[in-house]
């Protein structure tokens, strides 16, 4: 180890505190915060320090603008006729092995109170599933679905971005759940990149004597290069991302930015929505075409890094370990919407967000985006699936519950649990066969195999209850 230049090259950067602890480590510690700190670009690191605070700090009042309204499409805009044409467009692309997916799943699951990755989660559903078999059988339906369009066996590989907590948690569970049907060649656990944490004078921060504190740094009939799912903000406090353009190209500012008493934020059409109301719900879609262009090192460098100001346990300069009680720094992130401002051709499709969006972040008993209103929202869902085809929900003395609608009227019954497989059906497809004209009894739980058979049960448990 030439321990000399690495500490020329700190001082040099400014960073010559990260061998403050050297002479205490162990040779195995030595060895591995040497390695570590020898694969740092400090150069990159301080510029993308300076770049991230100045772009953090540039007011966006006067460059923001809504979207225009050729990029924008919708579900309650679309006729049926059209629908259907999109959706079978889209199963022949499928059929044709010309689609790809990539799951952003580095959540550790703090702050819904567990020690394993997110996508192992069980929300409590009348199957027991996981997030990850949900997603897996939904892939599964899809390949199916493909193959009925085209007439012949097609496969959606499966990207997995994991960080360095959930990596190795993740491929175990995919492993001892047999990749749940999916093939394992067709599955790719990865791990996202990583840069150091950075405190408010541009310091490197240290999580251990011989450790540096680390963060995650990271359609067709449109001929879009991208495009993404959004809803309708309905406040201006929603906790989205908001589709827009910036300085004439297409952007997506993150909620943060836009603080209540900013008046973009609180700024309405004449018709009373909010005139910046595309809230954007990570989901996205890219050509294969445009992804080669974007991450050549001469556009991906151009990309802006944005700062997350955190509370980031750090030692200090006796060796402790400190949990500061406010932030004491930054993350520097890159997002997957970065990109956005490289498009030429763009689209913004909008979804019903109670059919499209529930997410989980918290543990129940907080105040929203738990177990409790994701199971909700999925059962919700899938009643008006139900009720689509034809089937109704009856009571324990076989009268109908009250009259419900099938439309998104938000009439749903919370008390009325069902869940739907996505092996029995994707959104709702060959669900009139096996329901139309029949009485249900809640809980229900339509599930279905790997050969396409349907099987109703009634009266299903949740977690055997």
């Amino acid at each position: 180890m030439d321990i000399e230049t690495l500490r020329s090259e700190l001082v040099q950067h400014n960073q010559e505190h990260l061998l403050q602890f050297w002479d205490r480590l162990s040779e195995q510690q030595k060895n591995s915060l040497y390695h570590e700190l020898k694969s740092q670009n400090y150069e990159e690191i301080n510029q993308y320090f300076k770049t991230a605070m100045k772009f953090a700090s540039e007011k966006l009042e006067d460059i923001m603008e809504p979207l225009p309204s050729d990029v924008c499409g919708g579900v309650a805009q679309c006729d049926k006729q059209t629908m259907e044409h999109y959706h079978k467009s889209g199963l022949e692309a499928i059929g044709n092995n010309n689609v790809g997916l990539l799951l952003l799943a580095g959540g550790q699951g703090t702050r819904l109170g567990v020690d394993y990755p997110k996508g192992m989660y069980d929300v409590n559903l009348p199957s027991g599933k996981t997030l990850y078999q949900i997603q897996a059988e939904r892939i599964l339906r899809l390949q199916h679905l493909g193959q009925l369009q085209n007439g012949k066996p097609c496969v959606v590989p499966w990207y997995v971005m994991t960080s360095e907590h959930t990596k190795d948690k993740t491929f175990h569970f995919f492993e001892k759940n047999d990749y749940f049907g999916l093939k394992k060649e067709n599955i790719v656990v990865f791990e996202q990149g990583l840069l150091p944490c950075i405190d408010f004078d541009g310091k490197i921060i240290l999580e251990k004597p011989h450790k540096l504190a680390l963060a995650p740094g990271r359609y067709i009939h449109k001929t879009a290069q991208c495009s993404l799912l959004c809803v309708v903000d309905k406040s201006p406090t929603d906790a989205f991302g908001t589709t827009c353009k910036v300085a004439g190209k297409f952007q997506v500012v993150e909620y943060s930015r836009l603080p209540v008493t900013l008046k973009i934020a609180e700024k309405r059409n004449k018709d009373g929505l909010l005139t910046f109301n595309a809230g954007g719900i990570c989901n996205y879609f890219f050509t294969l075409e445009f992804l080669q262009h974007v991450s050549d090192p001469k556009q991906e460098r151009q990309l802006q890094y944005h700062i997350a100001i955190k509370k980031i346990p750090y030692v200090d300069n006796d060796g402790n370990m400190i949990k500061p009680s406010k932030p004491n720094g930054v993350k520097m992130e890159k997002f997957v919407f970065d990109v956005f401002p490289f498009a030429t051709n763009f689209a913004v499709w909008e979804v019903f967000r109670e059919d499209e969006f529930s997410p989980l972040k918290n543990a129940d008993g907080a105040d929203k985006d738990t177990p409790t209103t994701c199971r909700s929202a999925l059962c919700s869902f899938h009643q008006r699936l139900i009720l689509g085809a034809g089937g109704k929900f009856v009571q324990k003395d076989g009268f109908p519950f009250p009259e419900i609608s099938s439309q998104h009227s938000g009439d749903e019954h919370e008390d009325i649990i069902c869940e739907i497989s996505p092996l029995a059906s994707y959104s709702g497809e060959g669900l009139e066969e096996h329901i139309q004209g029949r009485s249900l009894m809640p809980p229900v739980l339509i599930n279905g195999d790997h050969q396409g058979r349907v099987l109703i049960t009634q009266k299903a448990t949740i977690n055997g209850s």
